[in-house]
């Protein structure tokens, strides 16, 4: 049984800036009492629920790029003069609890705005308002919910198939003035079972055509495509093999999506609103006080820039001739850094440093998740993972597969069409497999290294007695 956690929260926090809720503990300001008594206050605190996301400890940066760089995807610059040294932990896989990733608290600090939301819906449907209304913001918050739950259970525990009963991170569920609970790490596989939950309950909640007005962005909110696409991760990460082609599935036929082809490929990264392909991602904005501005992706991986994250040459060499995913890397003016750069986070020429979308989910992870799921047992009527992986090579001018599809080859085929986006290191870790780098055999690791798993901040483990470290740190 999961355990109801009770902890603080300031909702106008989440609009203007953020402390971590098991460090700072202030109590519900009047004005924050107020918010929550109107549907309106309540619609805007799931609106500022989304900025957090855009944080360089989350997709603003080094979430992603830091996966890409422990996972071998990426690597320092071969001219270390020609960086500012900001990637070296992840490089090193220098971990511990006094330098380790700082999303557990803004991932809470979401977690703590939504739950906020859905525990004061009740008696909101007046005036306008309608059961639909409040049912797509608990729909929202769902999703807010789950997708913070998963990213973190992703980086501070050991994946599903390691042991499913390792402690993952803390189940919160309720947000309460008293704040006098401290919250131990569930299990792994409890964590996923509430994420699972909490996109099913939105799934069933959302209005199929909503979509929240008033956003810049489109893609930047959560839709039933969304929910749907990220029950098909949580599925394939807690190896429901079935469930994640199924959801797959129900995305892939979604007449709103289709693949990019070549030609589109390399010029939909910088877009300012997700492409067709796009299903959602997190929306980058100078006007967000969380974007991190010159340690953005953008400048983080250009070689005019920080120039911290240049591209793997085991990356860049796996391409096929013609391959226009083989095509998104560039060199520095006069090839100073030896080194080769992903074009993905081109930002979108509007700002100094610049500013780039983030892509979370999209469609063709939804072909690979469901390539992966056949392979492991699952059946779509009509449908062959080789069929699914030669849908997207076809897009992207790769030569189409021939032979058989086992599980090594769907693996690699999302190194391929998912590089620097962030899932590699989670692949290896999901499916049980060493890591192996080239050049860094000292940062190579083995299927059962207690690395795979980030440690706990220490300042979390000094506030909460109840927090237990990962082994190993």
């Amino acid at each position: 049984m999961k355990k109801i956690i009770f902890i603080v929260f300031v909702i106008s926090a989440v609009l203007m800036g953020c402390e971590d809720y098991l460090v700072e503990q202030p109590r519900l300001s009047q004005s924050s009492e107020i918010t929550l008594s109107t549907y309106n206050g309540l619609d805007n605190v799931v609106a500022g629920a989304y900025s957090p996301l855009a944080d360089g400890t989350w997709y603003g940066a080094y979430y992603v790029l830091n996966a890409e760089m422990r996972a071998g995807n990426a690597t320092i610059p071969s001219n270390t003069d020609f960086t500012s040294g900001r990637m070296t932990l992840a490089r090193d896989l220098t971990y511990s609890s006094n330098a380790t990733s700082g999303l557990w608290g803004y991932a809470y600090y979401v977690i703590s705005a939504v739950n906020n939301v859905m525990h004061n819906l009740e008696g909101k449907d007046v005036d306008d308002v309608t059961a639909q209304d409040l049912n797509n913001l608990k729909a929202e918050s769902l999703f807010l919910r789950a997708l913070a739950h998963f990213d973190m259970v992703r980086l501070y525990a050991p994946a599903y198939i390691k042991d499913k009963d390792a402690p993952g991170v803390p189940i919160i569920l309720k947000t309460d003035e008293t704040a006098t609970e401290q919250p131990a790490r569930n299990t792994v596989a409890e964590v996923y079972e509430q994420i699972i939950t909490d996109l099913r309950d939105a799934e069933s909640l959302i209005d199929p055509d909503y979509v929240r007005s008033g956003m810049a962005d489109s893609k930047s909110v959560a839709s039933l495509p969304a929910i749907q696409a990220l029950l098909s991760r949580a599925y394939l990460y807690s190896e429901q093999w079935q469930l994640a082609a199924d959801y797959a599935t129900k995305v892939i036929k979604n007449t709103n999506y289709s693949l990019w082809t070549a030609d589109e490929y390399p010029d939909v990264w910088g877009m300012d609103v997700g492409g067709n392909e796009v299903i959602f991602e997190v929306y980058g904005a100078t006007a967000n006080s969380y974007d991190e501005y010159w340690e953005g992706p953008a400048y983080m991986t250009d070689p005019e820039g920080y120039a911290d994250c240049a591209a793997h040459e085991d990356l860049v060499d796996l391409y096929d001739a013609g391959d226009v995913r083989g095509t998104m890397f560039r060199t520095d003016p006069g090839d100073v850094s030896g080194s080769q750069w992903t074009t993905k986070y081109p930002g979108k020429g509007i700002a100094t440093p610049d500013v780039n979308n983030v892509v979370v989910l999209r469609l063709s992870e939804m072909y690979l998740n469901r390539a992966e799921a056949i392979v492991n047992g699952a059946s779509v009527s009509g449908v062959t993972a080789k069929n699914d992986i030669n849908a997207i090579r076809a897009k992207r001018d790769a030569p189409a597969l021939t032979g058989a599809v086992a599980e090594e080859l769907v693996f690699n085929e999302r190194r391929l069409e998912l590089a620097f986006e962030g899932h590699l290191w989670f692949d290896y870790a999901r499916t049980n497999r060493a890591s192996s780098i080239s050049d860094r055999p000292d940062q190579s690791l083995a299927a059962n290294s207690y690395q795979w798993a980030l440690p706990i901040p220490k300042r979390e483990l000094d506030v909460n007695e109840n927090l237990v470290q990962n082994d190993g740190y």
